[in-house]
């Protein structure tokens, strides 16, 4: 795609050529976004989705992008900068889940891969969009939305410890950043999910553990990417406009 500079607001989801950050960028665009996501190693699925977000009248980019890499993450921002314009939202969407063991299992090879890119990659991006968004570095404000999981607050016990333990620093650096950027017109929240049917449950060793689990959830049934979706576009929204440092669970009452 052409370099354009957009007169829409404009969001930057990271992770989002499939699962809630496909449709994110989706409802996104329907409301008038101008859409940049990034993918790691999913080229063709993502450009799809950029075509098909650009075929119904949209903008949409789709750029590759390792969020724990530090340079990779200043190569996207700068991408936006110059092909979109100024940057209004993000969506921290990116994570990685492993598969399935106790604590004592796992090796500190799997702790990196998985702290670097939930944690380390949502604190890069949030930094990155700081800098665009806040008045204090001549910015015009905007708004963030981190995804954490529910896992944070249930401790993936048995699953995904370390996962949950990634989530849970999503939590606290949402509250924080948003109080650091509370008179600076940078809004901050967090939503949380509980099961929600992506792909990502096979990436744990499990593609049907929706259905195991589902019995445990009040509403019996696991969510939808879109039903998360929902949420994130009302945080970015000014209908949230007074909300920040939320943590919005989206699990089913679970």
């Amino acid at each position: 795609m052409a370099n354009v500079t957009s007169p829409s607001p404009i969001v930057l989801i990271t992770g989002g050529s499939r699962g809630i950050g496909a449709a994110t960028a989706r409802l996104a665009a329907v409301r008038g976004y101008a859409v940049a996501l990034t993918y790691l190693e999913r080229a063709a699925t993502a450009q799809a989705l950029a075509d098909e977000i650009t075929s119904s009248g949209g903008t949409a980019l789709a750029l590759q992008a390792d969020v724990s890499v530090e340079a990779d993450v200043l190569r996207v921002f700068g991408e936006v900068d110059s092909r979109l314009g100024t940057l209004t939202a993000l969506v921290n969407n990116a994570g990685v889940l492993e598969r399935q063991m106790r604590l004592d299992e796992m090796d500190v090879r799997r702790w990196t891969r998985v702290l670097t890119t939930n944690v380390v990659g949502s604190f890069l991006c949030a930094r990155e969009a700081v800098r665009r968004m806040s008045t204090k570095h001549g910015g015009i404000g905007g708004a963030i939305v981190n995804l954490s999981s529910m896992a944070s607050v249930i401790g993936g016990a048995n699953e995904y410890v370390d996962y949950a333990a990634s989530k849970g620093a999503v939590d606290s650096m949402t509250i924080g950043l948003a109080r650091e950027t509370a008179t600076e017109r940078v809004r901050v929240n967090c939503v949380r999910p509980g099961p929600i049917r992506t792909e990502i449950h096979a990436s744990g060793g499990e593609p049907g553990r929706i259905d195991r689990i589902k019995t445990a959830i009040p509403m019996q049934r696991g969510g939808e990417p879109e039903e998360v979706a929902s949420t994130i576009m009302w945080l970015l929204s000014d209908e949230a406009s007074y909300i920040t440092g939320a943590i919005v669970d989206v699990s089913g009452g679970r």
